[in-house]
């Protein structure tokens, strides 16, 4: 009978006498013709033993997965793994978080008056207040279809007024509370717990989207207004200049390696470290060219015992108009 043994055409063109070595070393009793032929379907070799009382058996050869993997086939693998994965945290990246807090967070120095503003808030009532020493929470809600606003007013004393940082990755919005009325003695100690939140804003993980911020010229009515500027403009004007002043001041003094003073418990080694005074261009520290965002500035005001009516709090008699305002168009 004749047996035909088959062997591709691109293993047989690298060693055939080596392969049919192999034949006769595996049956040596073999009385053999051996030619070779080509098929004109498969182009394969044919190595036809004839023999007329042994049948054999062919073994079909296994390749080895190292004559497959070859370092060519390596490098290539590891390089489409590498784009595959650079494309995803690309991806991952640049989405959007969609997780947003629901929160208020009232921060600046003691006596600027956030806790009267929560309590107007609340209330709609202001209510004799003094300096607190304790974190105040309540929930707001500035109006019927609004969704509730955790609002915490936390102290500004020097030694506990970081505890805000407990609460900043639930909080929607931050408003620094500052004394428009007392800022031009102060500035410096007003600057630098502002130096602070910024730090700790920027500081957030790229993941987190950062709350809005606001600067709130507060008391606004304890300054006069002018034939050209109202209250609360000449308050705005007057907290943004000289914040921007001493935050600049503190931005180069950092920069020279210069320390600054601080009120803090740990403030002389803590300030040292401090960064989110970054501005676009490098330039002169200013709020509308902050690499943290966008700030605005509100100027509000409430009187102590007076009760908002709900006529009241949309009209532009209402102290806190301005704040409401703004959170309502965070919503």
């Amino acid at each position: 009978m004749a047996f035909h043994y088959r062997i591709w055409q691109e293993l047989l063109k690298q060693a055939p006498m080596t392969i049919a070595a192999e034949l006769f070393r595996s049956y040596p009793t073999l009385t053999t013709t051996l030619y070779w032929t080509t098929m004109a379907d498969e182009t394969p070799y044919v190595i036809e033993i004839e023999t007329p009382d042994v049948h054999v058996t062919a073994t079909p050869e296994v390749i080895s997965p190292a004559a497959v993997m070859t370092p060519q086939t390596i490098l290539f693998a590891s390089l489409s793994l590498a784009v595959l994965l650079l494309a995803i945290f690309a991806i991952m990246a640049r989405r959007k978080p969609s997780y947003k807090g629901n929160s208020l967070l009232l921060v600046g120095p003691s006596d600027s008056g956030k806790t009267a503003i929560l309590s107007t808030l609340v209330y709609q009532q202001t209510l004799p207040t003094h300096t607190s020493m304790q974190t105040n929470t309540s929930v707001v809600s500035l109006s019927p279809t609004a969704k509730p606003l955790l609002v915490v007013d936390v102290p500004g004393h020097p030694r506990i007024r970081d505890q805000f940082k407990d609460y900043l990755l639930d909080a929607k919005a931050v408003a620094f509370v500052v004394d428009s009325s007392t800022i031009s003695r102060n500035g410096p100690a007003v600057a630098e717990h502002l130096h602070h939140v910024l730090h700790a804003l920027t500081s957030l993980p790229p993941s987190h989207p950062a709350p809005a911020l606001a600067i709130v010229a507060h008391k606004c009515d304890a300054l006069k207004a002018s034939s050209t500027a109202t209250s609360e403009q000449l308050a705005m004007n007057r907290v943004r200049s000289i914040l921007e002043r001493e935050l600049e001041k503190r931005r180069t003094s950092h920069a020279g390696g210069v320390g600054v003073e601080s009120l803090g418990a740990e403030g002389d080694e803590e300030s040292s470290e401090l960064g989110g005074l970054d501005c676009t261009g490098g330039g002169e520290f200013r709020f509308d060219q902050w690499d943290g965002g966008e700030v605005t500035f509100l100027g509000t005001s409430v009187s102590v015992g007076k009760f908002v009516t709900p006529a009241d709090e949309k009209a532009t008699t209402h102290g806190l108009t301005p704040l409401v305002q703004w959170l309502e168009e965070l919503s």
